[in-house]
């Protein structure tokens, strides 16, 4: 009788044993999942910041220059429609005149609208 008592303290032990086992492996596991979500969220932020990078690389710094150019391009141009009003033949200007006739194509002045 006494052995029987040995072997379900025995068999008691080791199914404590295993159930604390189980649990630690959980936990373990928890960790790890946790450690591969962190993990992906990080990667997922380096390859947002890639992209924003290669986006300013090359399509956002070309713009930028080329709107650059076009303004000082403007610029020069509203310089020189100015400067027609001090020349001293704008009243024969052929230049002038062109530009009073024909509106630049496929460009409506800010604030019209077409109907």
């Amino acid at each position: 009788m006494i052995e029987i008592e040995w072997t379900n303290v025995i068999l008691g032990v080791f199914t404590l044993l295993g159930g604390c086992g189980w649990v630690i492996d959980r936990k373990k596991h928890r960790q790890e999942i946790e450690s591969m979500k962190a993990d992906i969220r990080q990667k997922e932020l380096d390859l947002g910041t890639d992209f924003v990078k290669k986006f300013r690389e090359l399509i956002a710094g070309p713009l930028d220059e080329e709107v650059g150019k076009l303004r000082n391009e403007v610029k020069d141009l509203r310089n020189a429609i100015e400067g027609v009003y001090d020349c001293p033949y704008r009243n024969e200007c052929p230049v002038r005149e062109r530009m009073r006739q024909q509106p630049p194509s496929g460009c409506e002045p800010v604030g019209r609208t077409t109907d």
